[in-house]
């Protein structure tokens, strides 16, 4: 299976990856952890991106594809495998279609994990956490309330909303990522790869649903 996962931000595609990975033996490929992994290794990619994550700002989408084409040109490329975060943007798609044609691998599916506006909002928008290091308990206000409101169950730490939590960065995000996203998902559809998966629900649900999309596909090479 190669399968490229699709989502708005706070649909569950990281919850998601890492458990298909798990069950399925996929290697769970995120553009962060490429990224990281080339600065480490200070590959060519990884020194010019390098000052961008210093500084906080966004790789360049060039870059980004660079990377992930070079990570594929390993000796030993991921045959069986999960994208999560790549391609974000009908450009990047294009990109990862050359870079799997010329290993002569195809994806097995794009799945699109649809939750809306207004849950992302909800979800992402009641979380907090505790800034002390070496905690760093996560808190939902309605879905998991620290004991008393605004502080950590575990060392009574004032809790903190990060920056990409708060409403108003949500809802900006969001804009972004349907502009993106209008075109990606045209350009899966119009390959046969796209399919919609509800994404509401528990965990074990929605992991139910992209399994069922997943083995309905079953005939197709993986």
């Amino acid at each position: 299976m190669r399968i490229i996962f699709l989502g708005p931000p706070g649909c569950g595609k990281g919850t998601q990856a890492q458990l298909l990975s798990q069950r399925n033996n996929l290697e769970h490929i995120g553009t962060g952890d490429i990224l990281r992994q080339a600065i480490r290794e200070g590959t060519e990619c990884g020194q010019r991106a390098q000052p961008y994550v210093q500084s906080g700002l966004l790789v360049p989408d060039e870059l980004v594809n660079e990377l992930i084409a070079e990570y594929f040109a390993r000796p030993a490329p991921p045959t069986r495998f999960i994208m999560d975060g790549y391609p974000r943007t009908q450009a990047q798609a294009v990109a990862f279609d050359g870079v799997l044609h010329s290993l002569h691998l195809e994806p097995t599916a794009a799945l699109l994990i649809l939750v809306d506006d207004a849950e992302i909002v909800r979800r992402l928008g009641g979380r907090w956490s505790c800034p002390k290091p070496g905690c760093k308990r996560t808190y939902h206000t309605e879905s998991k309330p620290p004991r008393v409101p605004g502080f950590c169950d575990a060392d009574g730490t004032p809790l903190i909303q990060r920056e990409d939590d708060k409403v108003e960065t949500v809802l900006a995000r969001l804009v972004v990522y349907h502009q993106n996203t209008e075109k990606l998902i045209l350009h899966y559809r119009d390959q046969g790869l796209l399919s919609e998966v509800p994404g509401t629900g528990s965990i074990e649900d929605v992991y139910a649903n992209i399994m069922r999309v997943l083995n309905s596909q079953a005939g197709q090479p993986c």
